[in-house]
């Protein structure tokens, strides 16, 4: 007969009895104490993985994989227009990103904040912030407020490099080019060899 909730009284109380396990082979407990043969579940501290499937090819290993995910390394920002800065805080003011956790426009103070140009500013404000679009770097500074770029900015990628020098070309006389490749000297005629007897 299953157990179930309405039949826990309070003689028999709400925690069942202990297990009592390795106190010998007439307690069905004996031996290897209920965990089997060898093995890692007949060690202390063995917890297999997430994704094991009791020892069958596991799922992730039998779907195809194609492609390249940048999930795990890219940056993710807080972002804020100019638009919602002129219409939270007073002319004059400094942005920081405590100062925009307070007014509700970002999550969390110690995440990074990039601040995107959407929008009209009018009010001139002190922005602080690790990115900046350029477009919102050109719309503080037009109104005369001034911006703060926290923490290492990122390097510039595929610097286009100056085209090397061409040498002039080399004149040229007759179809060929004066002075000819230096390099060794056309093989002539291999000399007769002289006949015996003669």
């Amino acid at each position: 007969m299953a157990m179930n909730i309405t039949m826990v009284t309070a003689k028999v109380g709400p925690k069942p009895k202990r297990k009592r396990v390795g106190r010998g082979e007439s307690s069905g407990l004996g031996k290897t104490s209920g965990r089997g043969n060898k093995g890692c579940g007949a060690r202390a501290g063995c917890r297999p993985g997430n994704l094991y499937e009791g020892g069958m090819f596991p799922l992730f290993r039998r779907l195809p994989k194609f492609g390249f995910s940048n999930k795990l390394f890219r940056v993710e920002y807080q972002v804020v227009n100019v638009g919602d800065l002129d219409s939270r805080f007073e002319d004059g003011g400094h942005v920081t990103a405590a100062a925009l956790e307070a007014v509700g426009l970002i999550r969390d103070r110690h995440e990074k904040v990039k601040i995107l140009g959407g929008g009209e500013l009018n009010k001139k404000l002190g922005v602080q912030a690790h990115r900046f679009s350029a477009s919102a770097a050109a719309k503080i500074e037009a109104v005369g407020g001034t911006i703060t770029r926290l923490g290492p900015q990122p390097k510039k990628k595929f610097v286009k490099r100056p085209k090397p020098q061409t040498e002039p070309a080399a004149e040229v006389e007759g179809g060929k080019p004066k002075g000819g490749k230096k390099g060794k000297a056309a093989p002539g005629p291999k000399p007769e060899s002289k006949q015996e007897g003669s």
